[in-house]
C-alpha cells in the first residue's frame, strides 16, 4: 500500500482516503487491504498524542513492520524517516495515470521511477517486493491465450509454466482468481522472484520484461550473483530503496495536514 501511495501524489497517505472517485477506488488499488489496521493504529495514536503522527507516516512504518514481523528471520529491516504530513486530495484518475501497470514496457517503468527521482536499480529492487503477494488473473490473462492478437500465449512464458497459469486462470475466467507472483516461494522474502523471471516464470508481463532488457537485466543478474557487476544483497538494497521511495513528494511544514482519521480529510 505504501508503494501505491507514494507513486501517485507522493507519500502523503492519499490512498487511504475513502469516498467516490478516490485513489482507493481505482482499479490498480482494488486489491489493497489493511485499511482497518491503519485506522486502528491511527485511533490509538490519536488517543495518546493527538495531531502528531500522520497517516502517511503510519503507512511507511507499517510497510517496514509488516516485512520485519512476518519475515524477521530472513527479511530486511530499515530505519524509517518520519515527519510526513498528509495530503488532502485523492483522485482515482491520478492513480490510473501514475501507478506502474502489469503490462508496462520497461521504458514506461523506468520513466515512472525517473519522474520520482528513483533509479533503474530502485525499479528492479522494489519490484523484487513481488517475492510476496499475489496477482489477479485479470492482470495477466492477455498473456495466456491471445497475446497481442496472435491467438497464442506470450512466447516469453516458459513452456513448463504456461499450463500452471492456464490451470489457475482458465480461458474466459472472470479475472478474480489470484496467483502468487513468486511461484514456489511466495511465503519467503528472498531472491526467488528474480530466479523466476530469469527462467520465464514471471507472472506479470512488466516483471518478465525486466530480465530481457539490457538496462534492467544486469541488476537482476547481480541480485542472483551472475556477474555483470558487484553482487547485490537483496535485503540491504530493498531497505535502502524503500527509504528513497518513502521520501518521494513528502509534505512537511504547513503543507498538508495531520488527519484525525486516515480515511477522511479534516
Amino acid at each position: 500500500m505504501h508503494f501505491h501511495d507514494c507513486f501517485v501524489q507522493g507519500c502523503d497517505g492519499s490512498v487511504l482516503i475513502s469516498g467516490t472517485g478516490t485513489e482507493r477506488t481505482a482499479i490498480p488499488n482494488l486489491s489493497l487491504n489493511g485499511f482497518t489496521v491503519v485506522d486502528d493504529a491511527k485511533a490509538q495514536l490519536e488517543a495518546a498524542c493527538p495531531g502528531v503522527v500522520s497517516c502517511a507516516d503510519i503507512l511507511a512504518l507499517a510497510a517496514r513492520d509488516a516485512v520485519v514481523l512476518v519475515y524477521f528471520a530472513n527479511g530486511p529491516t530499515w530505519a524509517v524517516p518520519t515527519g510526513r504530513r498528509d495530503g488532502t486530495v485523492s483522485r482515482a484518475q491520478d492513480a490510473l495515470d501514475n501507478l506502474p501497470g502489469p503490462s508496462d514496457s520497461v521504458e514506461s517503468q523506468i520513466q515512472k521511477f525517473t519522474d520520482r527521482n528513483l533509479s533503474v536499480q530502485d525499479l528492479v529492487t522494489l519490484t523484487g517486493g513481488h517475492t510476496l503477494g499475489t496477482a489477479s488473473c485479470a492482470t495477466f490473462n492477455d498473456r495466456l491465450f491471445n497475446y497481442q492478437g496472435t491467438g497464442g500465449p506470450d512466447p516469453s512464458i516458459a513452456a513448463d509454466f504456461l499450463p500452471t497459469l492456464r490451470s489457475a486462470c482458465p480461458q474466459n475466467n472472470n479475472g478474480a482468481a489470484r496467483v502468487a507472483m513468486d511461484t514456489g516461494s511466495q511465503n519467503e522474502f528472498d531472491t526467488s522472484y528474480y530466479t523466476n523471471i530469469r527462467n520465464g516464470r514471471g507472472v506479470l508481463e512488466s516483471d518478465q520484461r525486466l530480465w530481457t532488457d539490457n538496462r534492467t537485466g544486469p541488476f537482476v543478474g547481480r541480485f542472483l550473483g551472475l556477474g555483470g557487476g558487484p553482487n547485490l544483497n537483496f535485503n540491504a538494497e530493498f531497505g535502502q530503496a524503500m527509504v528513497r521511495m518513502g521520501n518521494v513528494g513528502v509534505r512537511t511544514g504547513t503543507d498538508g495536514e495531520i488527519r484525525r482519521v486516515c480515511s477522511a480529510v479534516n
